[in-house]
């Protein structure tokens, strides 16, 4: 079963990882937890604003995790996504695959991150260490 959250609070990978650890066919797990780091465009960043309309933002994130699927043999998927303020080195993201075998698993991660990146309907805004705010493109 997927599982596909947009939240303002934080996750843990440990807890989430756990969903996956009890299925005997699971062969790979492959995961990717996105931070929040403290430059961007060769300027200094201090935290990130994440704004998103909820309705199509949850639309987005479940047609995602099935395109994936229609590419993959998928076990399980797990998409979370922050939203809200967040400071430097806090998490924004996590994706956990699951499949019988790690190429699948690698693959969708990857498709699941890149896709996301360009996207889906989050629209970011950096707090930069002069105090000016900033908004961000998909990339």
């Amino acid at each position: 079963m997927d599982r596909i959250l947009v939240q303002e609070a934080d996750f843990d990978m440990n807890e989430e990882y756990q969903r996956f650890s009890e299925n005997p066919e699971t062969g790979a797990i492959v995961s990717f937890v996105g931070r929040v780091r403290n430059f961007n465009q060769s300027s200094g960043v201090t935290g990130l604003h994440l704004e998103h309309y909820p309705a199509m933002t949850q639309l987005s994130l479940e047609k995602l995790v099935q395109e994936a699927r229609s590419h993959w043999p998928i076990q399980e998927c797990t998409l979370i996504h922050r939203v809200g303020d967040l400071n430097v080195n806090d998490q924004i993201v996590l994706i956990l695959v699951s499949s019988a075998h790690r190429k699948a698993a690698f693959a969708a991660c990857e498709f699941l991150i890149d896709t996301l990146k360009t996207s889906a309907p989050f629209w970011k805004k950096e707090r930069l260490s002069d105090g000016s705010l900033r908004w961000v493109k998909p990339s």
